[in-house]
């Protein structure tokens, strides 16, 4: 039996201020600290406030919630946030992590209409991840779907695990659009797994990011394997909560999807050495 006090801690928990939208950034730290989460993963996007480094300090340091992680601006809806040149918004998302003192970047692979960026982004994050100690966690993404028809939209791949990566995000509303193995690709990922987006899906070809139980991905079983193996990277509730008929509805998902996180992460021993 494993001795907890010989235990290292269990991986910290934390919001994706995505989790509220169409709600603010601001209102992200505040449900954050009323529930009890371990810290925010800040997508930076539309709204200013995530884009501004100096106010995000102020509501990490008002609040009592720290940052952990930044999101970088890759989304259809972020082309113009932070430069129009991806690797800007990778220097800017870098320097607003070692700022706030967060551990990880969040990345996802390029569009393939990027086709410069897609042709030097391997090498370049590489050279990227040498000049600092945050890590570049490439996400893996899906092919979009549209009835009978498939399109390819990321490049190199939609699979981080297809290339040579230093570190990889993992989303599991992500594996489940893919229709992925997601156990499968976790271990592919292996120590090089430096970050969890906790989510829940179907095979449904829209991204659902459900409140993790209420799909068909192995959350609980994600999770568990995290603690046994001494995850050392953050876990993040990235959850949709538009659908939410009031803001006690969407707080009353967000409080369930970090119950989920916790029980499952203490469902199995930790690892305590090599």
């Amino acid at each position: 039996m494993v001795d907890p006090a010989l235990s290292p801690p269990a991986p910290k928990v934390a919001l994706s201020t995505a989790s509220v939208y169409p709600e603010t950034t601001v209102t992200a730290f505040e449900i954050a600290a009323r529930l009890g989460y371990d810290g925010v993963e800040v997508m930076v996007w539309t709204d200013p406030v995530s884009q501004d480094v100096e106010a995000l300090r102020r509501l990490s340091d008002f609040h009592g919630v720290p940052i952990l992680a930044v999101h970088a601006p890759c989304l259809l809806i972020t082309q113009r946030v932070w430069s129009k040149d991806p690797w800007t918004k990778l220097q800017r998302s870098r320097e607003a992590a070692e700022k706030l003192g967060a551990s990880t970047v969040v990345v996802h692979p390029p569009f393939r209409w990027q086709r410069s960026y897609a042709r030097e982004f391997i090498r370049g994050v590489w050279r990227m991840a040498d000049e600092t100690d945050v890590r570049f966690a490439v996400e893996n993404m899906y092919p979009w779907r549209y009835r009978d028809r498939e399109m390819l939209a990321y490049a190199p791949a939609w699979d981080p695990t297809e290339d040579d990566h230093r570190h990889f995000t993992l989303d599991l509303s992500h594996t489940a659009t893919a229709r992925n193995d997601t156990l499968a690709m976790m271990d592919r990922m292996g120590d090089r797994l430096a970050h969890i987006h906790i989510a829940d899906g179907t095979d449904s070809a829209k991204d659902e990011h459900l409140v993790p139980g209420r799909g068909d991905q192995p959350c609980a079983e994600v999770l568990a394997h995290l603690a046994a193996g001494g995850f050392d990277g953050h876990v993040v509730v990235e959850v949709n909560t538009r659908r939410a008929m009031s803001s006690a509805e969407r707080e009353a998902d967000l409080a369930e999807a970090l119950a989920f996180t916790r029980r499952h992460l203490a469902s199995a021993p930790r690892k305590t050495g090599p």
